[in-house]
């Protein structure tokens, strides 16, 4: 497994102040449907764990993704699948969407 890198919600905002909505980094949130219900990072590209190896053609290799799940465990293996397939500008984002809303945006729902 190739090892990839972490970003805190702060590194992620300091890396990218004005393009978190796709333009400079793609945020992809690879939960399931049921809890995009419950909480979103509003410009986040949705593609569920499972889904996510026969859908790589809907992802840019010429960007960085930040991929992120509730809390890291799902989104570090995504990061991971991606790294295996050429992807060379993938981040986990450390303590996902939680960390997200408690250190970045509390507007984001926890659950």
């Amino acid at each position: 497994m190739p090892e990839v890198p972490e970003l805190t919600p702060l590194e992620v905002a300091q890396r990218w102040p004005q393009g978190r909505d796709g333009s400079a980094v793609l945020m992809l949130d690879v939960r399931e449907h049921d809890e995009i219900q419950r909480a979103a990072i509003p410009g986040a590209h949705h593609i569920p764990m499972g889904e996510v190896p026969a859908r790589l053609d809907e992802l840019p290799k010429d960007k960085p993704i930040v991929v992120f799940c509730k809390a890291g465990g799902r989104s570090r293996r995504v990061a991971q699948i991606l790294a295996e397939h050429g992807f060379d500008q993938v981040f986990n984002l450390d303590g996902g969407i939680d960390a997200w809303s408690r250190t970045l945006d509390s507007t984001v729902p926890r659950y």
